[in-house]
């Protein structure tokens, strides 16, 4: 059934920002084919320029979504390996409108490191990066010294990464890790834009009774590539008891939309 017009939609009780706006307003945020080679050019996707905002593992946009429709000003574009979870984003972004944002499938570490310009991003968001239970994917994990250097590398000067995870294992390595690259502060409480879930992940973990851990960070202005390279060579990776119990919130997490 066609979406109607100012409808309002939820996802496990909780509004989803925005609302659908008329068909004749719809517009197309996927982006088909990442290019083989980089840089991107951000105003060649927007047509303009602005800052830009990435959100790597981006789900079904919830979180990029709401950013986008409280900053027109800025540009945004989000990511995921997972096709599925594109085509959510997409269409729903799609249907509010809006021309601002921009979603692809891809992966996180290899996009920073092949097809974004150093210097060229104004924030990073990653929420509830996968902690991969089964040690023979451990390697698979997001949050890696080397990962964190092409972020700083990433971002301009004074630019920011957001985090949040509900893995306590994964949280006590990513606040270790990320202030040596980042001057990092932990937050107390909801983000204050989402005071109901910034994501689709938090809202069922909170539902669930289970803590939230939330950081945001500005990139150190006193790095230079030289030591970035060194920190990513000698901190160590993330290897951390990812507690199988948590499988319950990704089942859930998965469950058709």
């Amino acid at each position: 059934m066609q979406p109607q017009a100012d409808e309002i939609e939820y996802e496990f009780g909780v509004p989803f920002p925005g609302r659908i706006v008329e068909p004749s307003r719809w517009t197309n945020t996927a982006l088909k084919r990442l290019p083989v080679r980089g840089p991107l050019r951000w105003e060649e996707i927007f047509g303009r320029q602005a800052p830009v905002v990435l959100d790597l593992g981006c789900g079904n946009g919830r979180a990029l979504i709401q950013s986008a429709l409280a900053r027109p000003d800025y540009d945004h574009l989000g990511l995921d390996i997972l096709p599925v979870v594109i085509r959510y984003a997409t269409r729903r972004a799609n249907q509010r409108g809006l021309t601002n944002i921009r979603f692809a499938v891809g992966e996180a570490r290899d996009f920073l490191a092949r097809l974004v310009e150093p210097h060229s991003v104004a924030e990073i968001h990653v929420y509830h990066p996968q902690p991969y239970y089964d040690i023979a994917e451990v390697h698979r994990r997001l949050i890696t010294p080397e990962f964190l250097g092409l972020v700083h590398r990433a971002l301009v000067p004074g630019g920011k990464l957001f985090i949040q995870s509900d893995n306590p294992g994964y949280w006590a390595y990513i606040r270790e890790i990320v202030p040596y690259y980042f001057d990092f502060h932990e937050l107390d409480g909801p983000w204050p834009d989402a005071p109901q879930g910034k994501t689709r992940r938090e809202i069922i973990a909170r539902q669930q009774g289970l803590p939230v851990f939330r950081g945001w960070g500005t990139a150190r202005a006193d790095l230079d590539p030289v030591q970035v390279r060194r920190l990513a060579e000698q901190l160590p990776p993330p290897i951390f008891d990812a507690d199988r119990r948590l499988r319950l919130v990704d089942r859930l997490e998965r469950e058709t939309e």
